[in-house]
Parts: structure tokens; C-alpha cells; sequence
């Protein structure tokens, strides 16, 4: 026969819940030694009886030593959970703004085209006033840093061109120098002669038996 399942409730019997009590902490402690032999685990367990009396068991180094480590397991764990609440809330915070900030800028065109839910108040259009300001603000500083960027560019390729430009110079430079060279050579007025004088080819006059 299946045994059915037993169920938990307070022991009114307080000798037979003095001995559960015992046999159970006997127990706990047994499987929390075996669970860190087998697995090479630290494992720290309070246990106060109905007296108050307290139980301990550190599997590994000092209770207060578990204690100090799972405080600081805590702190971090508290910590980063604060933050990231931190940063959730800051960021619905920003939504909500856009929200605002996007309700306000259509209402204002709607009043300005004249359509049905475009009244507003005076505060409604002072702050829709501060927001334009701001806006106008921040497209025009876009703007200059755009076009500080393109001049940068441009100074860039001036810079590139001029060197190239300088480049060019040179080359010419060093071919001209080389065809002055030539011309140097040939138009240099020696004090001598650069060919020699052969006399085979002076003309002399005739003989006279020729003449007659």
C-alpha cells in the first residue's frame, strides 16, 4: 500500500516536538557535511530551537568568516540593484519630460495652424517659449560644430594639395636644372677652342702652273 503524503503542521505534543526537533537538526547538519564533502562547498547553517537555544555548523573556515562574506555578497548585490533602480527611474524620468516636451511642441502647432485643441495658457506658452529658445540653442551649436568640421576637412585636403603642388615645383625644378646644365655647357665661351686645328682642311691659294 502507497504511503500518502504526511502533512506539515505544528507538533502540539511539545516531548514529541523536542524529539523531532532533534532527530530533524541531527539530520539538516548530516546532509549540509555530506553536500559540501561531495561538492567542495561552503555552507554556513543557523539554527535556534524552541528555547532559543542556538546551532551552528561551518563546513568551511569560521561562522564569522560565512557571515562577513555573505555580507558583502549582500552590499554588492544591494548596490548594483540600486543602481540599476537608479538608472530605471532616471530614465522614466527623461520619457516622462519627452512626453511632456512633445505634448507641449504639438499643441503649440496646433495653435498656430488654428486647430480645434490649440488654446493655450500663459504658462503653457512660457514654457513652450524656453523650450524653442533651448532648441534653437542646441541646432545652431550643431550646426557650427558641423561646419567647423567641414573647414577642418577642407584645410586638410588644402594642406594635401599644397604639398602636392610643392611636389610638382620640384620636379620641374630639377628638369629645368637639368637643361640649363646643357645650355650652360654650349654657351660657355672658352678661352680655347674645343676642336682641333687641323690644317688639311685650311683652303690655300692655287698653284701658279695651275692659273696658267
Amino acid at each position: 500500500m502507497a504511503r500518502g503524503k504526511v502533512q506539515l503542521k505544528r507538533i502540539e505534543n511539545p516531548v514529541h516536538r523536542q524529539v523531532t526537533f532533534c532527530k530533524r537538526r541531527a539530520g539538516l547538519l548530516k546532509k549540509a557535511k555530506e553536500l559540501s564533502v561531495l561538492c567542495d562547498a561552503e555552507i554556513g547553517v543557523f539554527i535556534f530551537s524552541p528555547q532559543g537555544k542556538l546551532y551552528e555548523l561551518a563546513t568551511k573556515g569560521t561562522m564569522q568568516g560565512l557571515i562577513e562574506r555573505y555580507m558583502k555578497c549582500t552590499r554588492s548585490y544591494h548596490a548594483e540593484s540600486e543602481a540599476k533602480d537608479k538608472q530605471i527611474l532616471d530614465s522614466q524620468k527623461e520619457i516622462d519630460m519627452m512626453k511632456q516636451e512633445i505634448k507641449l511642441l504639438q499643441k503649440g502647432l496646433w495653435s498656430m495652424f488654428g486647430r480645434d485643441g490649440g488654446k493655450m495658457t500663459l504658462d503653457e506658452l512660457h514654457a513652450l517659449e524656453k523650450h524653442l529658445e533651448s532648441w534653437i540653442y542646441h541646432i545652431r551649436s550643431t550646426k557650427m560644430s558641423i561646419l567647423f568640421q567641414e573647414i577642418q576637412i577642407l584645410k586638410d585636403k588644402e594642406g594635401v594639395l599644397t604639398a602636392a603642388n610643392k611636389h610638382l615645383q620640384q620636379k620641374i625644378e630639377e628638369q629645368n636644372g637639368f637643361f640649363d646644365i646643357g645650355a650652360a655647357i654650349t654657351n660657355t665661351n672658352f678661352p680655347q677652342p674645343l676642336t682641333i686645328h687641323n690644317e688639311m682642311y685650311q683652303c690655300k691659294d692655287p698653284p701658279h702652273h695651275i692659273l696658267d
